[in-house]
Order: structure tokens, then sequence, then C-alpha cells
């Protein structure tokens, strides 16, 4: 992922954010920001708030083998540690938009992209001096937030 995928429009104003090689599961993070795109700014880091308390559940459409029904929600989990992730990125766009004196409160997610990203490799010691490879998934994430046009 080499820069944003996002390609900008002429005339539009956006806030951007990117991590590269977040130390978090792809296919969890890909869950989360299909929670979020497209919701207002407050209404997504309000999302995002209230997984990573533990809280409200985020719904798992695509991976979802297992995974326990919620009242609410249907099958979802608790990724605490990506919400925190994206929840940190989010809060890098609002300043970047900020910054570039956008109306903050007209904002909402026009794009919530992530990739893999690459795979670092460790090993973990076992007992007797041996060792298992262990392999650390990473992933690419890219926020933009742009303001809603008012109604005519």
């Amino acid at each position: 992922m080499r820069g944003y995928t996002y390609r900008d429009e002429p005339g539009v104003s956006v806030g951007r954010a990117r991590g590269v090689e977040i130390p978090m599961s792809p296919k969890k993070t890909y869950e989360v920001l299909n929670a979020i795109r497209g919701l207002p700014l407050d209404r997504a880091r309000r999302v995002l708030e209230e997984a990573a308390d533990l809280r409200k559940a985020i719904p798992f459409r695509r991976y979802n083998q297992e995974t326990a029904h919620h009242r609410g929600t249907g099958p979802g989990r608790f990724p605490v540690k990506v919400a925190r992730q994206v929840l940190q990125l989010l809060k890098n766009a609002e300043e970047n938009a900020e910054y570039d004196s956008l109306d903050t409160d007209r904002l909402y997610v026009k794009v919530a992209a992530s990739a893999r990203g690459r795979i670092r490799k460790a090993s973990m010691p076992r007992a007797q001096g041996r060792a298992t490879a262990w392999n650390e998934q990473t992933t690419n994430v890219e926020i933009v937030l742009a303001e809603r046009k008012e109604a005519e």
C-alpha cells in the first residue's frame, strides 16, 4: 500500500489518515471498517468506543463462523485492539480535516479501507531448547472523512 487508494475529486476537501503495518488482524479490521463506513463522525466514534468498552458488539458479516450472536447485532465480536487503533486513526483524520478548515460537525466516513500488511516473522521459545515459528499479521488501514453536502 504505497499511497492512498482514494483519489481526490476536484473541488472536494477531505481529511485523511493512514496506518501502515499496524499489528492487528486483517479480518477483524475488515469487519470494523464495514461497521463504520458511511456513518457520521460522531456516530462512528461512538460505535468504536462501545466495542472497545465491551458494551456493543461489532457485527461480523463475512468472517463469522462459530461467532456468537448478540442482541441487536446478530453474529458479532468485540475486537478491542482493532477498535482502539481505528479510533486513533479516526481522531487523526478528524484533526487533519480540522486543519484543512472543514466543518467537523458535518464530517462522515467516506472511505474506510484495509489491506493485509507484511507478515512479521518471529519464533516462540519452547521446551527442550526448541522454537516454534510464530508469524504476526499486520494491516494497512486508510480512512477518508468528507463533509456532507447540505440538502438543497
